[in-house]
């Protein structure tokens, strides 16, 4: 079984990219897994902290592994956008495949500083986890939205510079980035989200030379997709998305049994709307 690290690599080499998409509970687990399944390529799930606190760190992490083993299939768990050391450490001895350590809020200084300290404590776990830092902010709630979350700026000076980011890996020593591009957490309710700055995808990727990350993937375009991965992006996130599609899934799941009250039956809808929503997205991250 090819580890996390080595699934990266291999996207990053071929110019496609892994796709990352948050759960809460094992519907959604089942819906991105059968949808990985079904087109044969690697997965990752995430869990922010309100998700982690709501299925559990310890228990989410023995689901995935599970999974990992019984099908000996290449499934990943990501402590998504993680704000303090404890919980990225909670989260590394709880068996997860990768961090992310969210310092975009914190200056530039106490980004650096929290982001370094967690690269050290994976260097003394004996775990092979890589360390994700975040330079930029891009809002934090995954949900569909009338306007740009406040503080979310996407002229250019507000993107993640190229200097900066070279910087910023040069004292932390994180395995990749998640820059500010023109993205942003949630959705548009409209469903087109502005255009990604690729010029500054390119610039950044290659200050860095490590993965990019994008984040705040809901809502933008095929075409964004495709040129953010040619120009660096080896992992992409999609969160809300999701959220709508299952929510929709069992609303329909409702109003076609309403008086179903077997959870396992009436959410299958629920189930099935994910795996459509995943297998759509992976098609498009590695070019199937």
């Amino acid at each position: 079984m090819k580890s996390l690290r080595e699934c990266v690599a291999e996207a990053r080499e071929k110019k496609v990219a892994i796709g990352h998409f948050n759960i809460s509970n094992t519907e959604g687990l089942w819906g991105v897994f059968r949808a990985a399944q079904t087109l044969n390529v690697p997965i990752i799930v995430g869990v922010s902290e309100g998700e982690r606190d709501f299925i559990g760190v310890k228990q989410v992490a023995a689901l995935v592994k599970s999974l990992r083993e019984e099908f000996d299939y290449p499934i990943y768990l990501n402590a998504d956008h993680t704000y303090s050391f404890d919980r990225v450490k909670a989260a590394i001895d709880s068996g997860f495949d990768s961090v992310i350590f969210d310092g975009a809020n914190l200056s530039f200084e106490e980004n650096v500083k929290i982001a370094k300290q967690c690269v050290e404590y994976v260097k003394n776990s004996g775990r092979d986890v890589l360390v994700e830092g975040e330079l930029g902010f891009i809002g934090t709630s995954s949900k569909v939205l009338d306007e740009i979350p406040e503080g979310v700026l996407l002229d250019e000076s507000s993107l993640t510079d190229p200097a900066k980011a070279k910087e910023f890996v040069e004292l932390t020593g994180v395995d990749m980035l998640a820059p500010a591009v023109g993205n942003f957490h949630g959705m548009l309710r409209g469903g087109v989200d502005p255009k990604l700055n690729i010029e500054r995808v390119k610039e950044i990727s290659g200050s860095t030379n490590i993965p990019l990350v994008l984040h705040g993937g809901s809502g933008n375009s095929e075409d964004d997709f495709k040129q953010a991965i040619a120009n660096g992006v080896s992992i992409v996130h999609i969160n809300t998305e999701i959220r709508v599609a299952y929510k929709q899934g069992v609303m329909k799941g409702l109003a076609e049994n309403p008086d179903e009250v077997a959870p396992y039956k009436f959410l299958k809808p629920a189930v099935k709307a994910v795996q459509d929503v995943v297998e759509e997205k992976l098609k498009l991250f590695n070019n199937l």
